[in-house]
């Protein structure tokens, strides 16, 4: 089993604990992991230039997306996370969402029933965690993507933190929130199992 984690933090702090907490966690189940942060990454925007529907042949951009695509297409599962920025997912994960057209206008079934689960973290309570998570899951349905979430009572959609702005000091002591990963990280191991 392989498993892509993204962080889509521009920092190294919170979201990045967070999905590295996750990939350590399934490769002590013996799962093989990849890690990419868009901090320091150079993403540029989709300009809906249709390069990749016409030519079939990638993005018309050579980024550091390449190591993205490269990685999902070698995946068996995914796990995106991202800070919550105005009740949503970050600016810069957005962009790599939508630079994902160019994988799949190569071949539309290339991401089909991959297993994909969202972490987000929010500097309140109730920032948008859930909005964010909604919008993970969203981008994993319209690739036909098997998205899964943690179960009722407490990880419904996934895993959610409060950081209060304390970054991975913040992920750290959020013991719910680190019991919700686990819940979630439990669900997505065993659909990854009996894919």
């Amino acid at each position: 089993m392989k498993v892509f984690g993204i962080s889509g933090s521009p920092r190294l702090q919170g979201t990045h604990f967070a999905v590295n907490y996750a990939l350590e966690y399934l490769k002590e189940k013996g799962v093989e992991v990849r890690y990419f942060s868009v901090s320091r990454k150079t993403i540029n925007f989709c300009i809906h230039c249709d390069y990749c529907v016409k030519k079939k042949e990638g993005c018309i951009y050579k980024d550091d997306m390449e190591e993205v695509y490269e990685n999902l297409i070698w995946a068996d599962g995914v796990i995106i996370g991202t800070p919550v920025y105005q009740g949503n997912v970050s600016g810069q994960l957005k962009t790599l969402m939508d630079r994902c057209r160019a994988i799949l206008a190569k071949n539309p079934k290339v991401l089909k029933d991959k297993i994909g689960m969202g972490i987000a973290i929010g500097g309140d309570r109730n920032g948008g965690q859930e909005i964010a998570l909604r919008t993970i899951h969203d981008f994993y349905i319209i690739n036909e993507m098997i998205p899964v979430g943690g179960g009722s009572f407490g990880a419904n959609l996934g895993a959610t933190f409060w950081s209060k702005d304390k970054g991975k000091k913040g992920i750290e002591e959020d013991e719910e929130g680190l019991r919700v990963l686990r819940k979630t990280l439990n669900r997505f191991y065993e659909v990854l199992k009996n894919r």
